[in-house]
């Protein structure tokens, strides 16, 4: 048996199933670990969600920023963005089924020396720190108070964690770090206006999440996808990063945890049918 873990999905499908030709995938005994963002952006978001609801026994997913909106623009509290590619799902006759699966997905998993998260962990938390605040929204998401917490997820403020934060304030930042989070401060005041490989030019001093030497997690091992502009380099074995950009024209990345061997499928856009593949490999993370 083997456990692989897949970068940010995004609907490209086709990417999806050819890293998992190359390593002969067997749903019968080997896991998948996903880091979320399996769907918007790319073309095929209706069939990759139900290719995932398929194989779920073998499957573990963590849930990214895409798929919280897909959740809340399903409710009918967030309209859709206009580059969005979410309306098939929104039509399909099976939506309830698959969205009601998606909600009781985590927001962080632990297992096996590795913890996968789909944005990072801020410097200040721990892993059990950011698995007891990730319990929360995920407590508030099985509950009546779902469509009040989609309806307010949205927003950067406030920016920072602190342990007097209450209701939506304090959800919304831990959904911020476990999702959104590239760039901070060392005392975790969070930068969500950067995206790139570096920060843009502002006020605060930020660095990315996992560069801060002093962090509680410098000694775990944590996957993480939604950050493509960097490619998958962090310069830290102990972090490791699956979003190689696939939806946007890069990779599709698979990493398998026994080996700490990789499985890249080149993708054209998100919308090639035909996807190049290729093998690398790189000493397994100790």
């Amino acid at each position: 048996m083997s456990t692989y873990v897949v970068g940010d999905i995004q609907g490209c499908l086709s990417a999806l199933k050819c890293v998992l030709k190359k390593v002969k995938f067997n749903p019968d005994k080997d896991i998948l670990w996903s880091v979320g963002d399996i769907v918007n952006r790319g073309p095929r978001c209706l069939k990759t969600l139900r290719y995932l609801h398929a194989m779920r026994d073998n499957l573990v997913l963590v849930l990214g920023n895409h798929d919280l909106h897909l959740l809340a623009v399903a409710a009918g509290v967030r309209p859709p963005n206009r580059s969005d590619t979410l309306q098939k799902i929104l039509k399909a006759p099976d939506k309830e089924k698959l969205l009601t699966w998606l909600l009781h997905r985590p927001l962080i998993h632990h297992e096996h020396g590795f913890t996968m998260v789909h944005a990072g962990i801020p410097p200040q938390w721990s892993v059990a720190d950011a698995m007891a605040r990730a319990k929360e929204v995920e407590a508030v998401l099985q509950s009546p108070d779902c469509i009040e917490f989609l309806k307010q997820m949205y927003g950067n403020e406030p920016l920072v964690w602190s342990d007097d934060l209450t209701g939506m304030p304090r959800l919304r930042v831990i959904t911020n770090y476990l999702t959104r989070m590239r760039f901070c401060t060392s005392k975790g005041v969070l930068d969500l206006i950067s995206k790139g490989p570096s920060p843009d030019l502002g006020k605060l001093e930020v660095s990315a999440w996992f560069s801060h030497p002093r962090r509680k997690t410098a000694k775990d091992r944590i996957l993480f996808g939604h950050w493509a502009s960097i490619e998958g380099q962090t310069d830290s074995p102990n972090v490791i990063g699956l979003d190689t950009g696939c939806v946007w024209g890069g990779a599709m990345s698979l990493y398998q945890l026994e080996t700490g061997r990789w499985t890249r499928c080149q993708c054209s856009n998100g919308k090639s049918k035909r996807s190049k593949c290729e093998h690398s490999t790189v000493p397994a993370v100790r």
